[in-house]
């Protein structure tokens, strides 16, 4: 046993106590596999939580600084220090958001400056929105966020919507904003997006789409790296349709293989994964059980095992 209690080895490790992440560690300890997550906290689902837990796995704080292969196995290692090995690993680290540079953005993100309308927008519903977001892009985002308020401003910065774009945001009554944003003024909540000629367009809440940078730097050491995402709005983890990457023994599910992956699509990329998960294990452990039907456990016999192992783990 390690320190506080947790186990040395685990048939895997869930990096990332998100929706996904959870989704996947539930669907493994259900599995009745030994599962660890390592969350670096912060926006976890306490239920989602509570549940991994009553079913024998394991949700600690911890934040992973590296993953590399040992012994046949993956040797995870945490910034603090802590090692734990690990069968297969799961990432589910979901991306960073990279704001554009504007006065005051930061201090309002996840607070009045929100991006995700799925996410966000019961929340702020029937308040005065500003979308932020030049092009096309800028024109949906807009039209989607008039769902949840009749009050939405557009502001299109230094692009033009076409004349069909313009035609249908004022069908749909959605002002717009010419001007390049500067600030983002607010004091208990937004007060105001002002543009560069100075003027201040009073709004509730600013929605932003910000670029999403994915967090896998820690898995270098495997051969994975994320890449620039085919949209160009961000970076991502390049992954199967059940999760699989091109590091044999590594899945991934959520936000880290799709900047734009909605919640409730983590949570079933998660559980997806971790079904593929088990059913590797399954194969792993059965060629294994033949090997020991085969005759007495002997040097040979493990040296067939560890050789098998090391296969799976290469993709050979």
């Amino acid at each position: 046993m390690g320190e506080r209690g947790l186990r040395d080895d685990y048939d895997v490790v869930v990096v990332g106590g998100g929706e996904a992440g959870l989704s996947g560690a539930l669907t493994l300890a259900r599995a009745r596999r030994s599962v660890l997550v390592y969350d670096v906290g912060g926006g976890r689902d306490a239920t989602m939580v509570v549940e991994v837990r009553r079913h024998g796995g394991r949700v600690v704080q911890g934040e992973v600084a590296a993953v590399g292969r040992r012994l046949g196995r993956f040797s995870v290692l945490l910034a603090d220090g802590r090692r734990v090995s690990a069968r297969r690993v799961l990432v589910a680290t979901g991306a960073e958001d990279e704001l554009p540079s504007i006065d005051g953005l930061a201090a309002r993100w996840g607070r009045d400056a929100v991006d995700c309308p799925y996410r966000h927008g019961w929340a702020v519903r029937d308040t005065a929105i500003g979308v932020l977001g030049e092009g096309p892009e800028g024109v949906g985002r807009a039209l989607l966020w008039r769902q949840w308020s009749a009050d939405v401003a557009l502001f299109t910065g230094t692009g033009k919507p076409s004349a069909e774009d313009t035609e249908r945001l004022a069908a749909r009554g959605i002002t717009l904003v010419d001007g390049r944003v500067t600030a983002i003024e607010a004091a208990d909540r937004v007060t105001g997006v002002r543009l560069d000629d100075g003027t201040v367009i009073p709004r509730d809440v600013v929605a932003v789409d910000p670029r999403k940078a994915a967090r896998a730097g820690f898995l270098a050491a495997v051969g994975l790296r994320p890449v620039e995402h085919p949209d160009g709005h961000g970076t991502f983890l390049p992954s199967g349709l059940a999760g699989h990457t091109r590091a044999p023994g590594v899945w991934a599910a959520g936000d880290v293989t799709d900047p734009a992956s909605p919640l409730a699509a983590a949570r079933a990329q998660g559980a997806l994964a971790a079904t593929a998960i088990n059913a590797d294990l399954v194969a792993e452990e059965t060629a294994e059980a033949v090997l020991f039907a085969q005759g007495p456990f002997s040097a040979a016999v493990e040296a067939r095992i560890c050789a098998n192992r090391a296969d799976r783990h290469h993709g050979l």
